[in-house]
């Protein structure tokens, strides 16, 4: 049986273990509420876009955009990969992970070549061990996402896309369900479907262009996409603040139970002791 030094010693180590994890609990609590917040305001501009898209393509249906082409075969296909740039927050990023390497296998068993678009150092480092080819990345986004640092990553696929160097390209992201669930999932994102772009809206419109119609098309199918990603970042930042909280709060926890095993040890080991200790005295008493 340990000492009861040594079991004094694993008891302060766990108290400055579990204090460690409080604390982190907080935090994430505190980063839970805000990014919950942002990621519901986002929600409305992109259906907006999506309804604007929409109601463009069914006004001017003789113009088909290029991401609404689709293409014969998928030689090429891109993902872009939503991990955090920070772990402690279960098994997050691990079932996004898992997601995009079924994704990776699928595509790669129809004959299609596969490239990434990195967002957060864990998906970034986990291309970099598999050998998957990345084609751009963005890493230490923060707390708070901000679209000017998305948009130079995004545009690398989209442009790709509309040259015809990929034929498709996917996100995988963890989208927020509530605090104690997230769901990994992974979309595609182009070609675009009609039944994506289709519009609440009965009536037909008839708008005036300017420049062209095609300049205003694509330039807000390029919005709608870029918002999409957007909100998956979005989306991934509630999951990982709510995956931390729930991390750090089951660690504390389990903290807790260990440190009052160690103390239930430390009072037999003590027990034990003084109770040798009588015995010798009451010995020595009665040889004397």
């Amino acid at each position: 049986m340990a000492g009861m030094k040594e079991i004094r010693t694993k008891i302060k180590s766990v108290q400055n273990t579990r204090k460690i994890t409080k604390a982190m609990e907080m935090v994430a609590a505190s980063k839970m509420r805000k990014a919950q917040e942002r990621m519901r305001a986002a929600r409305p501009y992109a259906e907006k876009v999506r309804a604007i898209a929409g109601n463009l393509a069914k006004a001017n249906p003789e113009y088909v955009p290029a991401y609404l082409a689709k293409r014969a075969e998928v030689k090429h296909a891109a993902v872009i990969l939503v991990t955090t740039d920070k772990g402690l927050c279960g098994g997050l990023n691990t079932n996004a992970l898992r997601v995009a390497t079924n994704l990776f296998k699928q595509l790669e068993q129809q004959g299609a070549q596969v490239s990434v678009t990195a967002i957060g150092n864990k998906g970034l480092g986990f291309c970099n061990r598999i050998g998957v080819k990345v084609d751009s990345s963005v890493t230490q986004l923060g707390d708070i996402p901000h679209l000017d640092k998305l948009i130079g990553a995004i545009k690398v696929q989209l442009d790709a896309f509309v040259k015809g160097e990929i034929d498709a390209l996917y996100v995988v992201y963890s989208r927020f369900i509530n605090t104690m669930k997230q769901e990994p999932q992974a979309l595609q994102l182009l070609p675009l479907t009609a039944e994506k772009l289709e519009s609440d809206s009965a009536h037909s419109w008839d708008y005036v262009y300017e420049p062209s119609a095609p300049v205003v098309i694509d330039e807000l199918l390029t919005r709608y996409i870029e918002a999409l990603v957007y909100q998956a970042v979005a989306e991934n930042m509630a999951s990982e603040q709510s995956a931390r909280m729930v991390a750090m709060k089951s660690a504390s926890d389990n903290a807790k139970n260990v440190i009052g095993e160690l103390q239930l040890v430390y009072n037999k080991t003590r027990q034990a002791a003084i109770t040798k200790e009588l015995s010798e005295i009451v010995g020595g008493a009665a040889a004397v």
